[in-house]
């Protein structure tokens, strides 16, 4: 039978952080709670003036195997589990003179910043707790008389109830940390799985589990009737999730999503110089790579001033104060970038409710992670594309040779095309998107919508043909017939870069020919959902 005030009389401290652990013993002494604790805590303690006993006083064991073994006792998990008012539990303790724990302050060996250091294997190993979780579940388990404490962050909480209820915690209190509690554990045991899973070469585990810490808790989701949190993942990587935010309102879902997607192709786009792309509803609008980042940002944005409106800005490099100007000029959601200079941070907080993120590093374009999706009764889980057009084919299927200047723009744009919503078309000139098709449910008509913002942007700048004469275009995937290759011909397009692949490749290549288009196969194919 569950009871909802419980006297803490005794408290068995663990723990590898150390924080705010001498404010909690002085608490626990107030309320006369006798404290146990295991060796290197126990030291810690005492140091600071605490009356502590060893944990080889209750057990009657001295701690052994390099410390492996030293709460693996019953006088450690009788006392934890043994329920309060039963009867039988009550004699079972008496007979074998165990005494009860109510309050267990455990954290895990830091297995997680072992596997973000990169340590070896061995040290890997040693970090992986055993007593800790054991001591952990049961104390969870039997929340109804015992409170567990695993995150620092809730001693505040603790002594709040111990303070206003005389050394008594409420049910409630236990029971929200004892989820915690067992949430905490199988966090940690899924980075534990994860990494021998990478150690032993296993790439569809018979069990699977994805562990994260919060970061915030989000305003709502896509929509305002969804909730919506956010989760760091172990080990963590540069990026939106880990950014340092220093000015601006509170992050959105949607600007989270944006910003992520546009960081990613910035990062690789900027391996190949400075780079900046624009961002709106998870698709790129402008992109390009320039001679500094202020030229990147004016051809990135030329590309659809219309769409950048109230979009994502991201850098590859550090951000100065002239493309801060820049940025400053039309209204833009959030601007996100490894660093920036002081003057660049001045001249953006006249724009309060813009969101800046300083990543610190960007992330790596070709490391390998899974994505999940969730389903109605499952989740869907695959590797990131890490590939990109340095490990594609660069086959030229075509009568003309592409030009070394339409070479470097296939190559640009076909990058960028990995990045676009499928069916994904783009158009690209010295290194710049010129428009951008996206999302459509027929190839034809992405080469239509690029080809017609095109013309609205060169209208907008008073050119005088559309801006995707003279470009070259990317697909992420083959052409199923002609007709999309022809309407790219017509926008005024030169070259052609695709994966290739399609029954229909023949009469592809012919009409490549015919329209003097030169044409190259990839092999590799992009598909984004």
């Amino acid at each position: 039978m569950s009871r909802d005030s419980i006297r803490i009389n005794r408290a068995l401290i663990s723990v590898s952080d150390k924080s705010g652990l001498d404010g909690l013993a002085r608490v626990l002494s107030a309320h006369k709670v006798e404290m146990i604790s295991t060796g290197g805590t126990a030291a810690h303690l005492k140091a600071m003036g605490h009356t502590v006993h060893d944990v080889a006083e209750l057990t009657g064991f001295p701690e052994m195997l390099d410390g492996r073994v030293k709460t693996l006792h019953p006088a450690v998990h009788g006392g934890l589990l043994a329920i309060r008012g039963n009867p039988d539990h009550e004699a079972a303790v008496t007979a074998h003179q165990i005494s009860p724990i109510d309050l267990l302050v455990v954290n895990l060996y830091p297995f997680e910043q072992a596997l973000s250091a990169g340590k070896a294997s061995a040290e890997m190993i040693e970090t992986i707790d055993v007593g800790g979780p054991a001591m952990i579940r049961a104390a969870a388990k039997n929340h109804d008389g015992v409170a567990v404490v695993v995150d620092p962050s809730d001693y505040a909480a603790l002594i709040g109830e111990l303070d206003a209820g005389a050394g008594t915690t409420s049910l409630q209190l236990r029971r929200r940390l004892a989820a915690k509690a067992f949430a905490r554990t199988a966090a940690y045991d899924s980075a534990i799985a994860g990494w021998l899973g990478e150690q032993a070469g296993v790439t569809a585990p018979a069990y699977r589990s994805f562990a994260g810490h919060l970061v915030k808790e989000l305003r709502y989701g896509e929509n305002p009737h969804q909730t919506a949190t956010l989760y760091a993942s172990v080990p963590p990587q540069p990026g939106v999730v880990s950014a340092r935010q220093v000015q601006g309102k509170e992050l959105s879902f949607n600007n989270i999503a944006d910003a992520d997607a546009a960081l990613e192709l910035a990062a690789e786009l900027g391996e190949e110089g400075p780079a900046v792309v624009i961002v709106k509803h998870a698709n790129p609008c402008g992109a390009a790579i320039g001679t500094s980042a202020l030229d990147a940002y004016l051809r990135a944005l030329a590309c659809d001033p219309v769409s950048a409106f109230g979009g994502i800005v991201a850098l590859s490099g550090r951000l100065d104060a002239m493309t801060a100007a820049e940025i400053s000029k039309l209204f833009t959601e959030v601007v996100i970038a490894p660093d920036a200079d002081d003057a660049a941070l001045a001249v953006l907080a006249a724009k309060a409710n813009m969101r800046v993120l300083l990543t610190g590093a960007l992330p790596d374009p070709h490391a390998r992670r899974d994505l999940v999706k969730s389903l109605s009764g499952g989740l869907l889980v695959q590797s990131r594309d890490w590939r990109g057009i340095a490990d594609a084919k660069f086959d030229i299927v075509t009568q003309r040779q592409p030009t070394a200047a339409e070479t470097a723009d296939l190559r640009f744009a076909f990058t960028v095309a990995k990045h676009v919503k499928s069916n994904a078309i783009v158009y690209a000139r010295n290194r710049a998107t010129v428009g951008i098709g996206a999302g459509q449910m027929s190839r034809i008509d992405s080469a239509r919508v690029a080809g017609w913002k095109a013309a609205d942007a060169a209208k907008a700048m008073g050119a005088d043909k559309p801006l995707t004469v003279g470009s070259v275009a990317a697909s992420e995937a083959f052409f199923p017939f002609a007709d999309g290759l022809e309407a790219i011909a017509a926008a005024g397009a030169t070259a052609v870069i695709q994966p290739g692949g399609s029954v229909k490749d023949a009469e592809v290549i012919a009409a490549a020919d015919r329209l003097g288009l030169a044409m190259v196969f990839t092999g590799q194919r992009h598909f984004r959902h």
